[in-house]
């Protein structure tokens, strides 16, 4: 079984500072020490996972493809310091318009690359800047990890790494 690292997008893979929705390419940012951080969990063997609620598609604000773009640029990005994720999971919901079962907190997505994956919940981790993401991380039996808006993630990274997580950082 594999070791993954689950990462919320917005705020925490790259600023959203300034705006609600990012949705744009010219909006788009990678955080200081995304690059580093992302490249230590690989080189450690953790498989490297996107999830994001964006309810601005249901909105209405922007759309399916807008995020499409998004993704692949983030992935183009990455890649271009072989970085490389899993894949990128995405709700486009908003409880607001209508319900599913994929928007977090739900597990839903963290299940689904378990399968897909062979994962081992008990040796991943979730690394989110929102309650949300934490009641996420919980629902899966992942370890939760919650940053600071915008936070150099590389100190986490290393505890991570270093399995020197004690279960106090959520």
């Amino acid at each position: 079984m594999k070791k993954a690292v689950f990462l919320d997008r917005d705020g925490v893979i790259n600023s959203d500072e300034g705006h609600y929705y990012i949705y744009k390419i010219e909006d788009f940012k990678l955080n200081t020490g995304i690059v580093q951080g992302l490249g230590l969990l690989l080189t450690n063997n953790f498989l490297l996972f996107v999830i994001t609620n964006q309810g601005g598609v249901a909105k209405g604000i922007y759309t399916k493809n807008d995020i499409n773009k998004i993704h692949l640029y983030l992935k183009k990005k990455l890649a271009e310091y072989q970085i490389f994720i899993t894949e990128i999971y995405c709700c486009p919901h908003h409880e607001s318009v209508s319900k599913c079962k994929c928007r977090k907190p739900s597990p839903y997505f963290i299940e689904k690359a378990k399968e897909k994956y062979d994962l081992n919940l008990h040796q991943s981790f979730f690394i989110g800047n929102s309650e949300t993401d934490m009641l996420t991380a919980k629902a899966a039996g992942v370890k939760g990890i919650k940053i600071k808006d915008n936070e150099n993630i590389i100190p986490y990274c290393k505890i991570i790494i270093n399995d020197s997580f004690d279960g106090k950082l959520y």
